[in-house]
C-alpha cells in the first residue's frame, strides 16, 4: 500500500449515509482484530452496518455527534466521533468516541489527526474539557497520553474482551482540558 497523504472530513448525515458501507467495513476490520470498542466477537459486517444506522446517523442528523473519516488510497482510513449531548450540567465537556483506524492503515498519524479535529470541533462548540475511555494497556493509550489526556484512572472488569467472551477488561479513564482562546 503507498504512503499517500490522507485527507480528514467532516461528514454530514448524508455524506455518512453515502458511506455506510465503507464505515461498517472499518468498524467490522476494527473488531475483527481485537479492537475493545464496544463489540464482541462474532461481529458480523451487517451488525456494523446496523450500528452506524442506528447509533450514530440520527446523533449526526441531530447535531449532538459530529463524525470524521479519513480517507487513504482511495479507501475510509479511520474514523472518530465527538459527542455533545451532554446533561444540561456539563454543556462544557464532549466524549470521544469510536476512534478507529483500519489495520492497514496503522502507524501512519492518522488517529492523532482524527483527534486533533474532534479536539479542535469541542473548542470551536465551547467545549473546555474532553473525556474518552480505553481498555486498560491498549496501544491507544500512549497515543491519548501523547496528546495531553491524563488517566482519572481505571475500572477492573468493565468490559468482555473482543475475542474471549470469558475475560474482563479493565478500561481507563482520561480527560483533557482544552486551553480556550481568550482564556
Amino acid at each position: 500500500m503507498s504512503q499517500t497523504p490522507y485527507e480528514v472530513t467532516l461528514l454530514s448525515a448524508d455524506d455518512a449515509d453515502a458511506l455506510l458501507a465503507e464505515l461498517a467495513g472499518l468498524l467490522h476490520a476494527c473488531v475483527q482484530g481485537g479492537a475493545s470498542v464496544s463489540f464482541v466477537l462474532p461481529y458480523t459486517p451487517e451488525d456494523a452496518q446496523a450500528y452506524w444506522r442506528a447509533k450514530v446517523l440520527p446523533g449526526v442528523a441531530g447535531g449532538a455527534l459530529a463524525l470524521w473519516v479519513a480517507r487513504q488510497d482511495g479507501r475510509v482510513a479511520g474514523s472518530v466521533q465527538l459527542d455533545c449531548d451532554t446533561p444540561p450540567n456539563q454543556p462544557h465537556r464532549a466524549e470521544v468516541r469510536k476512534l478507529l483506524v483500519h489495520p492497514d492503515f496503522r502507524r501512519r498519524g492518522i488517529a492523532r489527526a482524527l483527534l486533533a479535529e474532534a479536539e479542535a470541533m469541542a473548542g470551536r462548540r465551547g467545549r473546555s474539557l474532553i473525556t474518552l475511555d480505553t481498555r486498560t494497556g491498549d496501544s491507544a493509550e500512549p497515543l491519548y497520553a501523547s496528546m495531553g489526556y491524563r488517566t482519572v484512572g481505571t475500572i477492573p472488569g468493565f468490559s468482555r474482551d473482543p475475542r474471549d467472551a470469558g475475560k474482563l477488561d479493565a478500561t481507563t479513564i482520561m480527560y483533557k482540558q482544552l486551553v480556550r482562546p481568550g482564556a
